[in-house]
């Protein structure tokens, strides 16, 4: 079958499923669990309250095959220069691989190469934590201020976020990435200069938001220890040694990271020191253990049953078969409620394209614009839109198994709410339902008349559960695994580069040229909307 009839055939199974309710494909379909749910590493995936029954998914595995969407995720892992538009390889995968594994990149051997590095880190972190690392007074480091932003930030901030409760007290992580001072005053308010060090982590050495805030940094530890402070106060994750050392970082500070690993896909690299630091060496390790784990199962599983890959093949059709332009995902656990931001980088930035690899029109639409929050707060929030609003907009589940906070109760209390809001949000509520229990609760007609038709829920809202074992480091590997190869996934199937990020350059671009007209006090080559509000803020000059 050509890609044409299998586009077609899907065309026209999407108008037939859309006048479809969900729940009734559990009717026609009573083995569905057996085919819409996976016991994954760390995790269990239950699809089948997503708006496909086993015909539709046959036919999406039929589109997988066509665009070889396994064969671009192995060719990843071979270490195949498959981000084009740099010309070199994407190789995060290696990061986590098993001990003597042979990974390449771009031809070249590499994994001496990483385990250089790990181990490295890991002397530094243990040594750390001994309180063997002094600053110039000879008072041992107790607190990290980390500087980055996007993925340099977000990995490292939702890892530690998430698994802090479980590690011993010591070292403390602050971070500090946006532009505005008052994230760096915030980082740095209250520590003791004596007893911090800053790590920047700037893969060009060159990102003006990182900069700015490691500028401030740098003048506040010479301000307090003097101007050899930085030398032995700042170290940098970086793969620009020399704009590293031209900024006053000692080159033994500098901890390298890897041309062939983008920013987003970075945490599993020495950007994730301070992870390390902060929760010891043995939960780093089993973090990438965890994410090691998904990899196998991506590289060794058919399409049929992988998950990542069904996950990206269901997703691409409620894109641009079923129309569905936003997704929300929704950790039902207080711990991961910066998940929902680090997904939405992951996604949007690797994947908010139209334009395929090879400079023609993309396949598809490769990303969602995508929200969310932490539940049950969420349920609070925005939940309202998400059963009865004009759009449909399908959602990520996520729970957690395990009950880590010791109170068996509360945790039943939060899985439940899980449960009941992917079910409501599946069966609805008919106007003849709602109409019933009215009446059956002795409601006045008149009233049942115009309420009736606001209590109604559609239902037929598609969703995903995601069941972790535990909130551990192996399973929020594994999780943040499985999204990065769905990610790649969805990518393959729409022909895009999810390695670049060119609209993030534009916004860099237009942003230095507006300071550029503000420090020449001339605005006139800018559009009168920019030069207007640049009057009204009143930076001119």
């Amino acid at each position: 079958m050509t890609e044409m009839n299998i586009d077609q055939t899907l065309l026209n199974t999407a108008r037939r499923l859309s006048a479809t309710p969900l729940a009734d494909l559990f009717d026609d379909e009573p083995d569905r669990m057996d085919r819409f749910a996976l016991h994954l590493p760390g995790m269990m995936t239950d699809f089948s309250k997503q708006k496909v029954d086993e015909n539709t998914l046959d036919e999406l595995l039929a589109l997988e095959k066509k665009r070889n969407v396994c064969g671009f995720l192995k060719k990843m892992a071979k270490g195949d220069p498959v981000n084009t538009s740099e010309g070199r390889a994407a190789q995060h995968m290696a990061l986590r691989a098993p001990e003597g594994a042979a990974c390449f990149a771009d031809g070249k051997p590499i994994s001496a190469d990483i385990k250089a590095i790990r181990v490295r880190m890991e002397k530094f972190c243990e040594d750390l934590r001994a309180g063997r690392i002094a600053g110039v007074s000879g008072r041992p480091i107790r607190t990290l201020v980390h500087i980055g932003i996007g993925g340099s930030d977000l990995g490292p901030r939702l890892a530690i976020e998430a698994l802090v409760r479980s590690a011993e007290p010591g070292i403390e992580v602050r971070f500090a990435a946006n532009v505005d001072a008052a994230d760096i005053n915030d980082a740095l308010q209250g520590c003791d200069p004596e007893a911090t060090m800053i790590i920047v982590a700037s893969k060009s050495f060159a990102t003006p938001e990182t900069l700015a805030n490691a500028r401030v940094a740098r003048a506040w530890l010479v301000q307090h220890l003097g101007k050899e402070a930085p030398a032995r106060h700042m170290l940098a994750i970086s793969s620009n040694t020399a704009r590293v050392r031209a900024f006053g970082i000692d080159a033994d500070n500098i901890f390298p990271m890897q041309t062939y690993v983008g920013g987003r896909y970075s945490l599993w690299s020495s950007v994730g020191l301070c992870i390390m630091a902060r929760l010891g060496v043995a939960a780093f390790n089993a973090l990438l253990e965890g994410a090691a784990a998904m990899d196998r199962h991506v590289l060794e599983t058919d399409a049929a049953h992988n998950g990542p890959v069904l996950s990206a093949l269901i997703n691409y059709w409620n894109l641009n078969y079923l129309d569905l332009s936003a997704r929300a995902i929704i950790p039902y656990a207080t711990r991961l409620a910066l998940l929902p931001n680090y997904l939405q980088q992951l996604i949007m930035e690797s994947n908010g394209k139209a334009v395929a690899a090879d400079g023609t029109p993309a396949k598809g639409v490769a990303s969602a614009a995508v929200f969310g929050a932490e539940g049950s707060n969420a349920q609070h929030a925005f939940f309202q839109q998400l059963h009865q609003g004009p759009a449909t907009i399908p959602v990520d589940f996520i729970g957690v198994v395990a009950d880590q906070e010791h109170n068996p109760a509360q945790h039943k209390t939060l899985l439940c709410n899980m449960l009941a809001q992917s079910r409501a949000l599946m069966i609805g509520r008919s106007e003849e339902e709602t109409a019933a229990q009215m009446r059956a609760a002795k409601e006045d007609e008149s009233r049942i008349e115009t309420l009736a038709p606001q209590k109604t829920f559609p239902g037929s809202r598609p969703s995903t559960t995601i069941l972790l074992d535990a909130l551990s480091p192996f399973c929020l590997g594994a999780l943040l695994a499985f999204y990065e190869h769905e990610t790649v996934a969805i990518a393959a199937l729409a022909g895009i580069n999810p390695f670049d990020q060119w609209g993030v350059e534009m916004g860099k671009t237009v942003a230095l040229a507006i300071e550029t007209a503000i420090d020449d006090a001339d605005t006139s080559a800018l559009d009168p909307s920019t030069a207007r509000l640049l009057d009204r803020i009143g930076t001119t000059g």
